[in-house]
This record gives C-alpha cells, sequence and structure tokens, in this order.
C-alpha cells in the first residue's frame, strides 16, 4: 500500500488505548482550559484521526508562514496549508497560558464544550494584521473580505499557541455521522481488507449529479483502479451549502442502486471546509495519501469558491508549485463533465466532437435549487432521479 506523507507509518494523534485515553480525560478535567474556534478545533480532529500525518500538533508562527509562503515547513516537511491553533489575546490571557503550560482544548462544536484534546503549550505568539493578511493571501489568493475563508481565517484571532496535543474524541462527526465518518487509519485498513492497490478519491462537499458519478467511472477505468473512495466533508460549510446529512443519504442511494458492489467506499472526513481552491486541492491530495489512496480527482475549480480563481488553477499548482517526490499521490485531472445530446452520454466536455453548449445538458447551481424547491425533479440526464427526490424533499421542508 502506497505509504503514508512523511513517514513509514500513519501516526495518529488520537490516543486508541481505553485506560490511557481515560486517565488523559481524567487528568485534562484538572487542567486550565481554552475553547477552540471551529477551524482549530477541526485542525484536532484531522490530527487525531491520522490525515494530517506526520505532523504532531499545531505549528509554531515560523513554520505557519514557511507553508503559506513555500509550502514546506522551516525543517522541509512538504505541506500547503497552516495548521494552526490561533486564539484570542484575551482568551490565552484569562486563562494563564504561557510556554510549557499543559492545556485542555475545548471543542465549540458540542454541547457542555467537552475536552477534545490536551495539548502541551510550545510556544505562545503574537501574529501581527500584517503577518496575518500575508497568510491569507498566500492561502485564499485574495484579500476579499466577501470570500468565505479569507473571513474565517482572518476572524480567528491574533495569539497562535503551538505545540504538540493528544485528542481524546472525534467530536460531533462520530456521533452524528456514525456509518460515515472514518479516520484515515480505519480506511487504510478498509482499502487492505477488501484487497484495493489502486484507489481513486473523490472529494465532495455536495451531493453527486450524473456528471460526478460518470466522472468516478471515467476514473476508475483510466486507471484500471479497483475502487473508488468517496470521500465527504462533514464540517461547517458556507450559507446555502447542502448539509452533510442529506448529501449522505443522496450519495449512498446513487452508489446502492448504480454502482457494482464492492466498488465504492462512502466514507466522511471531519474538517470544516476552508474554500482554499488550488491550496485546498493539495491539501485534499496530502490527507488522501494518509488514507491509503493513490489517485485524487482533480476538477475543474476543486475546493474553489464563486471566481476567485481559474477553471485549472487546481490542477496546475501541482505541476507549478508541488515539488517532484513530494507526494506519492497522483492527480487524475478532469475537465467539467456533462451529458452529450449528440453522445447519448456522460462525457467530459473536452472530448466531445461538438463543443458548444447546446449540445450539453448544463444547469446551474442556481436553476437546480429553483426546480428542487419547486418539486420538480432535474431531468435525468443531469441527475439521478432517487437523489433528486431526496434533495426535493430537502429543498420543500426549507
Amino acid at each position: 500500500m502506497i505509504k503514508p506523507h512523511g513517514s513509514d507509518q500513519l501516526n495518529p494523534l488520537y490516543v486508541q488505548d481505553d485506560a490511557a485515553r481515560a486517565t488523559l480525560a481524567k487528568e485534562a478535567e484538572g487542567l486550565p482550559s481554552l475553547l477552540l474556534n471551529s477551524a482549530a478545533a477541526a485542525n484536532a480532529v484531522m490530527l487525531g484521526a491520522g490525515y494530517f500525518n506526520p505532523l504532531t500538533g499545531y505549528m509554531n508562527l515560523a513554520d505557519a508562514l514557511s507553508v503559506a509562503e513555500k509550502l514546506h515547513t522551516i525543517d522541509g516537511l512538504f505541506w500547503p496549508v497552516p495548521i494552526v491553533n490561533l486564539t484570542s489575546a484575551d482568551l490565552v490571557k484569562e486563562t494563564g497560558i504561557e510556554p510549557g503550560s499543559r492545556i485542555a482544548l475545548r471543542d465549540p462544536n458540542v454541547e457542555g464544550n467537552p475536552v477534545l484534546a490536551v495539548m502541551d503549550v510550545d510556544a505562545v505568539e503574537a501574529v501581527s494584521d500584517e503577518q496575518i493578511d500575508f497568510m491569507a493571501e498566500k492561502i485564499f489568493r485574495t484579500l476579499d473580505p466577501e470570500h468565505p475563508g479569507v473571513a474565517t481565517f482572518k476572524s480567528l484571532g491574533r495569539t497562535l499557541l503551538s505545540g504538540p496535543i493528544q485528542v481524546l474524541n472525534y467530536s460531533y462527526f462520530q456521533g452524528e455521522f456514525p456509518e460515515t465518518f472514518r479516520t484515515a487509519y480505519e480506511i487504510r485498513a478498509e482499502i487492505a481488507e477488501r484487497g484495493w492497490e489502486k484507489v481513486v478519491a473523490f472529494q465532495t462537499r455536495n451531493p453527486m449529479h450524473r456528471a460526478h458519478e460518470e466522472l468516478c467511472r471515467m476514473a476508475m477505468d483510466d486507471l484500471g483502479a479497483d475502487g473508488i473512495l468517496i470521500h465527504m466533508l462533514l464540517g461547517k460549510l458556507k450559507p446555502g451549502d447542502i448539509p452533510a446529512e442529506v448529501r449522505d443519504a443522496s450519495i449512498r442511494k446513487m452508489v446502492e442502486v448504480y454502482f457494482p458492489e464492492n466498488t465504492v467506499m462512502i466514507t466522511g472526513y471531519g474538517f470544516d471546509m476552508l474554500y482554499a481552491g488550488p491550496r485546498e486541492a493539495v491539501l485534499h491530495a496530502v490527507f488522501r495519501q494518509n488514507t491509503g489512496c493513490t489517485h485524487l480527482i482533480v476538477g475543474r475549480d476543486h475546493a474553489g469558491v464563486g471566481d476567485y480563481y481559474g477553471g485549472f488553477d487546481a490542477q496546475t499548482i501541482f505541476d507549478e508549485e508541488v515539488p517532484e517526490g513530494a507526494l506519492e499521490l497522483e492527480i487524475y485531472r478532469a475537465d467539467h463533465t456533462a451529458y452529450s445530446k449528440k453522445l447519448d452520454k456522460v462525457v467530459m466536455m473536452r472530448d466531445a466532437p461538438d463543443h458548444s453548449k447546446e449540445d450539453f445538458v448544463l444547469l446551474s447551481g442556481t436553476k437546480v435549487r429553483e426546480m428542487l424547491g419547486n418539486g420538480i425533479a432535474p431531468p435525468p440526464e443531469f441527475s439521478r432521479p432517487e437523489v433528486a427526490k431526496i434533495l426535493m424533499d430537502y429543498y420543500q421542508s426549507l
């Protein structure tokens, strides 16, 4: 199986021994505690699950700036996005946190704010507005406050806590999505159990329409893959995006009806969407390698939002900014995919003999939402009727 990123073995930060975890949880109740923001909590979940291997905790300021600028830490580890615990100076002062402190990190997304992880604080560093802007512009390629990722990143605080963590649970993800949430090490184990060697990951934060379904088939066929990992984001999204439970139900129905047995794993991961386009595509590649996947489908405007990124920026970054050998996983480059009336099937638009828009069944997201809200199913060339039914029920319930 493909090696994890940056090491020979996966290093999840979740405390797996029950007795050790119980002891740590008891200790945590007596430690000074910090209420995390959702972004830092999501980073802790991903570190705990082994997705962010080989990191051992939150980055310090020097590493965060280096990753933002050069896509590697000070020590040379290739990494595309700073993994940080940014918070407010007031919270740090109230809690009395300083270098050398051992603290409990509390979960902002679960009622009662239980302890999510225990952290040994190596450094407490003030981050200037200029440094925040520098990182945001490198990560998101814009400082537009309307960009949801920029808005979130700039709201996190100006004090950075760095150091190793031990993770006690997976926040709300395991409880709310027991059939779907999986850690990187669980996915690796299932891939091995299924006997898959070549595995293609499909990233999604949306329900899958016919084009997505066929894209997975194309990738499997072109690469001679044994299976597809449909890997959906389960964390926070921007307003208007479809909730994870609706997306989960629609994807499961599609796979149940339209894919052969033992060709698809439906899983999800506990992270908040960054909307960082090219940089997030590279992060997706890193943590899909950690799950044991050999390939990642990268389509048009992968992890993008609005008009901030060019159509293929998420692919060209792998040519222009990812050093050769930095990743073992390879990307599968996809064009916009749609149903061609002339060919009577879903194809990548670049492969169709007639490139005119009239040949394709193309619907805007706004139009699809409007149809679903009015109880009208999109044409079957666009969306499977079983999937459309689940989405219609959701939109009409709003």
